[in-house]
C-alpha cells in the first residue's frame, strides 16, 4: 500500500511540475471592449469538491473553472478512492469507493486549501492523518492553529509530530467554539468536522464570506442541517446520515475574477460588461472605483463598467473580513492606482507579507513605497513593459494587469501561480482586445 501510494504521489507532483514555467507575454498598451462571462469562484468551488465525499450518491457540481488548483482538489479526490470526471466545467463525484483517510505530504503541499480535507474526512472515518502542513502561496503566516484548537473543542484528539498531524474521535460532540478571528478555512472545516455532530455545534465570530455560504448551500442540499451562513453566528445541527438522493449544485461566480477585471479596465480604461457576477459580492471595490472615476452600472447579474482618461487616486484602502474590502484584490488595485493621478495608499491588515509585487511593479517604473504593512502609491503617468516574476496567485494577476496597461512589451514569468486561480486568462482578455501569448519559461 505504502509503494501505491508513492507511485500515486510522484504521478501527482509530476502533473504538477507540467504547469510550471510557463510566461505570459502581454503587448501593451491594451484597451478593454466587449462582454466576458465570469468564471465560478475557486474559494467556493474547493471546498464543496472537498465536501462532496461525504454525499451518499454521485454529486454534479457545475460552473467549476478549470483551473490548477481545482485539479489538485481532483487529484486528491482520486487518492482517496473517489470516482472523479471532469469535464466542461463540470465536476462529477462518486464518493462510494472513498478508503483512505490520509492526506501524503505531495498532495498537502500543493496548496492551502488541502487543510479542509481534514474536517470533511473526520465527518467520513473519525480519523485523518496530514503529513505536512498545507502549503499554497507565500504571503504571510497563515498557521492552523485555529482548526487544531476547534477540533480540540469538539472532542477530537489531536497529535502533531515530526510536521505530521494525527486526528482521531469516536464522536464530534456538540460544541459552542469562539473564532479569536474569522477565519474562512477554520470556519469551513468547523462546519465540514460538524455534519455529524452530537446535539448543535455554534461557531461564534465566523467568516461571512459568500463561498461559505455557497458551501452551506450544497452541504444542506446534502441533507445537512447549517443555518446562519453569512453572519458571525453559524449553527450546525448533527444529522445521523445524509441524504441519498443525487444532488445538483452550481458554484456561485468568482467576486475575485470579476474584481480584477473591473481593476483592469480602471487600469486600461474602455468598456466591458461582466456576466454571470453577482454584484452584491463586489460593493467594497465598486465603491472604490466609482469614486475613482469609473463609470459603473449594476443589475442583477452583470456590472457595466467603462473608464474613459485616468484613474483619479487621493484614495484610502484598507483590506479587511468581508465584507470588508478583500485582501485578494489589494494586488491588482495596487496596479490599477499605480497609474492614477495623486497619492493612493493601501493598507494590508490580513496577511505580512502580500506585497511581493510591488519590486516587480517598480520594475515597471511605478512609484510605489512599502513600509510594513502600508504601501504608498505615487501615480505615474505610464509603466512600461519589461520581464518581471509573479511570486504568488494575485501578485501574478497584479503584473498582468500592469503588463495590458503598460507601453510595450511585458513578460510575466512564473505564470503558473495565475493559473491557481484564474481560468485561461490570456484566452479570456484576448477576446476583450488585449493582445498576450503564452509560452514555455525560460
Amino acid at each position: 500500500m505504502q509503494f501505491e501510494n508513492k507511485i500515486i504521489c510522484d504521478g501527482l507532483l509530476n502533473k504538477s511540475l507540467e504547469v510550471k514555467m510557463q510566461k505570459l507575454i502581454i503587448y501593451g498598451p491594451a484597451s478593454l471592449m466587449g462582454e466576458i462571462e465570469v468564471e465560478g469562484a475557486k474559494n467556493a468551488a474547493l471546498p464543496i469538491l472537498t465536501a462532496s465525499i461525504l454525499a451518499q450518491n454521485k454529486v454534479i457540481i457545475t460552473n467549476v473553472p478549470d483551473i490548477v488548483d481545482v485539479k489538485h482538489t481532483i487529484e486528491i479526490l482520486k487518492y482517496l478512492g473517489c470516482n472523479v470526471l471532469f469535464e466542461n466545467n463540470t465536476v462529477v463525484v462518486d464518493s462510494s469507493s472513498i478508503g483512505r483517510f490520509t492526506i501524503p505530504p505531495e498532495y498537502a503541499k500543493l496548496m492551502r486549501s488541502s487543510v479542509l480535507f481534514m474536517g470533511a474526512l473526520l465527518s467520513k472515518f473519525r480519523r485523518v492523518e496530514l503529513s505536512n502542513h498545507p502549503g499554497g502561496c507565500e504571503i504571510g503566516q497563515r498557521p492552523i492553529d485555529l482548526h487544531i484548537s476547534a477540533f480540540r473543542q469538539l472532542g477530537i484528539e489531536v497529535f502533531e509530530n515530526n510536521n505530521r498531524i494525527m486526528c482521531r474521535c469516536d464522536r464530534i460532540k456538540g460544541s459552542e467554539i469562539f473564532l479569536p478571528i474569522p477565519s474562512v478555512g477554520a470556519t469551513e472545516n468547523i462546519i465540514l468536522a460538524s455534519i455529524f455532530c452530537d446535539g448543535e455545534v455554534v461557531i461564534k465570530n465566523a467568516a461571512k464570506e459568500p463561498e461559505i455560504v455557497d458551501l452551506c448551500h450544497f452541504l444542506n442540499k446534502l441533507g445537512a442541517k447549517i443555518k446562519g451562513a453569512g453572519t458571525h453566528i453559524i449553527k450546525i445541527e448533527g444529522v445521523k446520515r445524509l441524504n441519498s438522493e443525487e444532488v445538483i449544485h452550481k458554484v456561485i461566480p468568482d467576486r475575485i475574477v470579476a474584481g480584477t477585471y473591473l481593476c483592469a479596465v480602471a487600469a486600461c480604461g474602455k468598456e466591458v460588461v461582466l456576466k454571470s457576477v453577482f454584484p452584491r459580492h463586489l460593493d467594497s471595490i465598486l465603491h472604490i472605483l466609482k469614486g475613482s472615476g469609473c463609470k459603473i452600472k449594476e443589475s442583477k447579474n452583470e456590472i457595466w463598467i467603462k473608464k474613459e482618461g485616468r484613474l483619479k487616486g487621493g484614495l484610502r484602502i484598507t483590506t479587511h473580513y468581508y465584507p470588508g474590502f478583500p485582501t485578494d484584490l489589494q494586488a491588482p488595485v495596487c496596479s490599477a492606482f499605480a497609474v492614477a493621478s495623486g497619492v493612493t495608499i493601501i493598507k494590508e491588515t490580513i496577511f505580512e507579507n502580500r506585497f511581493k509585487h510591488v519590486p516587480e511593479l517598480v520594475k515597471m517604473g511605478a512609484d510605489i513605497h512599502v513600509e510594513k504593512d502600508i504601501a504608498v502609491i505615487n501615480g505615474v503617468e505610464k509603466l512600461r513593459g519589461c520581464k518581471v516574476f509573479a511570486r504568488d496567485l494575485r501578485g501574478g494577476a497584479a503584473l498582468f494587469i500592469a503588463g495590458l496597461s503598460a507601453q510595450g512589451v511585458t513578460e510575466v514569468m512564473d505564470a503558473d501561480y495565475i493559473d491557481r486561480g484564474y481560468e485561461k486568462i490570456e484566452e479570456k482578455y484576448s477576446l476583450l482586445g488585449a493582445k498576450i501569448l503564452r509560452e514555455k519559461g525560460e
